[in-house]
Order: C-alpha cells, then structure tokens, then sequence
C-alpha cells in the first residue's frame, strides 16, 4: 500500500477570515521557533502548514527562498494574497526532493496523525545536513478541551474519528520518532504556554474545534456548544470571565543525517 492511500483523511476545514481573526495568536507566539529554523538569505525554505501565511512572510522577509505548503485551498489563498509561493500540499506525501535546506513548520502537525509519514517526507525534501524545525501541539496539550469533547460526544453519540483529532506526542516519543526517520536532534522540550482568549472559548472551539461540532444540526449543535464550555468553566474561566487555554507545545530542532 502507498504512502498516499495510507494517508488519513483531513478532518478540519478552515475558513480564512475565521482562523485571522480567532486564530491569530498561533502565529504571534511563534517568533521564538523562526529563531530555531534560523532561516538566512539565499536558503530555500519550506513552510509546512503554512495556513494563510503570516510567519511565511516572516521568513521570506529574512532573505530566504520561501514555499508554502498546506491543504487547505482557502488558506493557501490567503497567503498567494499576500504575494507569496504557495503549493497545495497532503504533509503526508510530500512530493519534494533534495530540495531544500531547512523545513520550518509551527502548529500544524498535530493535525497530521501519521508521523512517520511526514517525518520521512521532510528527510526526502531536504538536502544533506538539512534542518528541520518546528512547533506544535505536545502530550497534555488542551487536555481539558479534548476531555470536556469526548464527554459531550459520549453522550450525542459524535463520530469518534472528529473527538479531539490530534497528534499528541510525549518529548521521548517525537524524539524517537525524528531519530528512526534519519535526523539528529539538536533540540527538543515541552513549552507549557497557557494562552488568555480574547476571542472566549466559544471563538477558540468554533475555529479548532470545527469538524466535531458541525457533525450536529441544530438545535443539538447548540446544546452541545453550551455542554461542553459548562463542563470547562470550572477549569478554564477565572473569576473575571476571562477564558485561558491550556496550550503544551513540543518544540524542537533537527537535522537530516546523511
């Protein structure tokens, strides 16, 4: 069986002006792993996952020869909007080879549930010695989120498939992972960074949460919306109203052996 036929499906669909408006704080708390990737002029570039753009600018405005790569059609023309190169691309079967010097990707492969799949496609895509660095969601990352989810869903009998799609892993397992697909780690840590929402939890589960709550027709969706930020109040909202996510990211820098 191929890699390709091997590839799970996406579960998420994203909308551009939702995710620029509620999904904005991804990219602005992403600086620190640019610095990771360390891009400079002349280098060529892959942004995996690179949603509508805005750290792909980041790294284009640093000298480098950026692609964007995502799977998301809306998305990628958010970011061609912004002028830049931009290719429809499943992270699973990346179809790039020795091309590139460094690989940089940030909250999106979480999203992609067969790592070694895409860990063997970024070794193909890069050269000899070529890094690759990033920043998604690590083990206990929106652990109240996903359970207040699975709760709620146990009882509307949801699709198991939608309840908290995520990839994961522990520090011991993505490093394991990265060095059986032919990399050295040079850096790997979790960063527990609980996030304030401005845009309330209701904003941040219609934006990532979005494939478990529309397998629901109203009135149902509602109820269910309403059950689960009941179930999370207690955990997540202070004494003020303000709502914090429960972010853990996995961090890490690698490069290509061989």
């Amino acid at each position: 069986m191929s890699a390709v036929q091997m590839t799970p499906k996406p579960v998420q669909r994203w909308q551009a002006d939702d995710y620029a408006v509620k999904g904005r704080f991804v990219s602005d708390l992403a600086r620190p792993v640019l610095d990771l990737l360390a891009p400079v002029k002349g280098e060529r570039i892959l942004d995996l996952g690179c949603g509508d753009g805005v750290l792909t600018q980041e790294i284009a405005a640093r000298g480098a020869d950026v692609l964007g790569a995502d799977l998301s059609e809306e998305l990628l023309a958010a970011a061609a909007a912004k002028g830049l190169k931009v290719q429809k691309v499943d992270g699973h079967a990346l179809p790039f080879e020795d091309e590139f010097d460094g690989v940089f990707t940030n909250a999106a492969l979480h999203w992609m549930r067969r790592p070694e799949l895409v860990i063997a496609g970024v070794r193909r895509a890069l050269r000899p010695r070529g890094r690759f660095a990033g920043e998604f969601g690590g083990h206990g990352n929106v652990a109240a989120i996903a359970t207040a989810i699975r709760a709620v869903s146990a009882l509307h009998g949801g699709d198991p498939d939608k309840v908290a799609p995520w990839f994961f892993p522990s520090v011991a397992e993505y490093r394991r992972l990265l060095e059986q697909g032919g990399f050295a780690v040079k850096a790997i840590m979790l960063v527990p960074r609980p996030t304030e929402l401005d845009i309330g939890i209701r904003g941040w589960l219609e934006t990532f949460g979005r494939s478990f709550f529309e397998q629901f027709e109203e009135p149902e969706r509602a109820e269910v919306f309403s059950e689960v930020i009941e179930l999370l109040r207690p955990a997540l909202c202070d004494a003020d109203s303000v709502w914090t996510a429960d972010h853990i990211r996995l961090r890490f820098a690698a490069e290509r052996v061989g």
